[in-house]
C-alpha cells in the first residue's frame, strides 16, 4: 500500500523524529583553506585534525581545512591575486597588512581582532652549524668573516629571510653599536650567501639535503626537524641576542563573506589559543603563548634574549619601507657586498 503525506503534516513528522532523535539534524560540510609560510606544515597538518575533532563535537559539522605553504611574501601576494585563502596564518604582520593595504580583504585593524596582536605562537632566529661547528660560529658576526658561506633565504619573498636580516642588523644595535656598524655586518653576511632560496624549507633543503653552506640562518622550530632526519649531523647555535618572530593570523574578511565561511574560519583561528591548540604548537617547536603551556615545554625552548621588530626597527612597516622595498637598504647592501666580492 503506498501512501503520501501533505506537505505540512510532512514537516509535523520530520519535526517530532528529530525531537525523538530518529533524525539526525542536517549539517552542511565546510572546507577551508589555510595559507601559511613554509615551515608550518607539521604542526598544521596535526593542528588541522584537532581542531575538526573538535569542531565536529560541538556543531556536528565536518571541517576539512586544506594548507598551502611557501615563502610568506609569495603566499600574500598569492591572495591579494586571487587565492581563496579563508585564513591566513604568517610569520610577520606585514604580510597580512598587505592585503589590507592593496587587496582590501582584511580590515587595517586585523591584529586587534585577537589575543597577543592576533599572534598565537612565537619563535626566535637560530643558527644552525655542521656537527662539531668546525667554522667556530657562535654569533652573527661569525657569518660575517671571510670563508663562512651561509644559507639564508631571500628576504624579498621570505619572512624567515627577513627575520635573519633584521637579526643580523637588530644585534649590532642591542650590543651599543650604530646603524652604520650593523649596516656593514649584514652586508658582510649576505655577500657570504651562495643561493637565495624562495622560502625557509628550500634553504633547509640546500643546506641539509644538497650540503651547501657551513650555517643556515632560521627560525628554531626548523631545527628539530632536520635533525630528526640527518641525526647527529648538525648542532643549534643561539646567538647572544635574536630576534623574536611573533606569528600572526586573520580571518581573510572578503573570502570568508563571500563563502559563508566566517563562522568555521573565526573559530578555527580562535582554537590556536585553546589548551590544546597550543600543546599541539608546543611539540611542534613554537613557543606557545600560554604562560602554563610555556611552563610545561620549558625544557624545549632555550631563554635567549629577544628584541620584537617594533622595539629596534619602529615596526614592520617602518621595517619594510627602510629596509626591503625596491631600492632599499637591502637591495644597496646586496648589490655593494656582490660588488665587493
Amino acid at each position: 500500500m503506498h501512501f503520501s503525506l501533505k506537505p505540512s503534516l510532512a514537516r509535523l513528522f520530520a519535526a517530532a523524529a528529530m525531537a525523538a532523535g530518529l533524525v539526525a539534524p542536517s549539517r552542511a560540510d565546510t572546507t577551508l583553506l589555510n595559507v601559511s609560510y613554509d615551515v608550518t606544515r607539521e604542526f598544521y597538518k596535526d593542528y588541522n585534525v584537532a581542531f575538526a575533532k573538535y569542531w565536529k563535537q560541538l556543531t556536528g559539522e565536518t571541517v576539512t581545512v586544506n594548507q598551502s605553504h611557501g615563502g610568506s611574501s609569495k603566499q600574500a601576494r598569492s591572495v591579494i591575486e586571487g587565492l581563496p585563502a579563508d585564513v591566513i596564518t604568517m610569520n610577520q604582520a606585514n604580510d597580512i597588512d598587505v592585503l589590507a593595504q592593496q587587496g582590501g580583504l582584511v580590515p587595517a585593524d586585523w591584529a586587534k581582532r585577537l589575543p597577543n596582536n592576533s599572534a598565537p605562537t612565537t619563535s626566535v632566529t637560530v643558527i644552525l652549524v655542521r656537527k662539531g661547528n668546525p667554522k667556530g660560529i657562535k654569533d652573527w658576526s661569525d657569518l660575517a668573516r671571510p670563508g663562512v658561506s651561509v644559507v639564508i633565504p631571500n628576504p624579498k619573498t621570505s619572512g624567515n629571510g627577513r627575520y635573519s636580516y633584521l637579526a643580523a642588523w637588530g644585534s649590532v644595535i642591542k650590543s651599543g653599536g650604530h646603524a652604520k656598524q650593523a649596516r656593514e655586518l649584514v652586508q658582510k653576511i649576505f655577500a657570504n650567501v651562495p643561493v637565495f632560496d624562495g622560502g625557509g624549507r628550500a634553504a633547509t633543503t640546500t643546506f641539509a639535503q644538497r650540503n651547501i653552506g657551513d650555517a643556515l640562518a632560521t627560525f628554531e622550530s626548523e631545527v628539530p626537524l632536520i635533525q630528526g632526519e640527518f641525526g647527529g649531523e648538525f648542532q643549534v647555535v643561539y646567538p647572544k641576542t635574536t630576534i623574536l618572530a611573533e606569528n600572526p593570523v586573520s580571518v581573510v574578511d572578503k573570502n570568508v563573506d563571500k563563502k559563508g565561511s566566517r563562522k568555521q574560519a573565526e573559530a578555527y583561528l580562535k582554537y590556536l589559543w585553546s589548551d590544546e591548540g597550543q600543546a599541539i604548537a608546543a611539540k611542534h617547536h613554537l613557543r606557545p603563548r600560554s604562560d602554563k603551556l610555556l611552563a610545561q615545554y620549558k625544557a624545549a625552548f632555550i631563554t635567549v634574549p629577544t628584541f620584537t621588530v617594533d622595539e629596534v626597527f619602529g615596526g614592520w612597516k617602518k621595517a619594510q619601507a627602510e629596509h626591503f622595498n625596491d631600492g632599499g637598504i637591502y637591495d644597496q647592501v646586496l648589490k655593494a657586498g656582490r660588488a665587493g666580492k
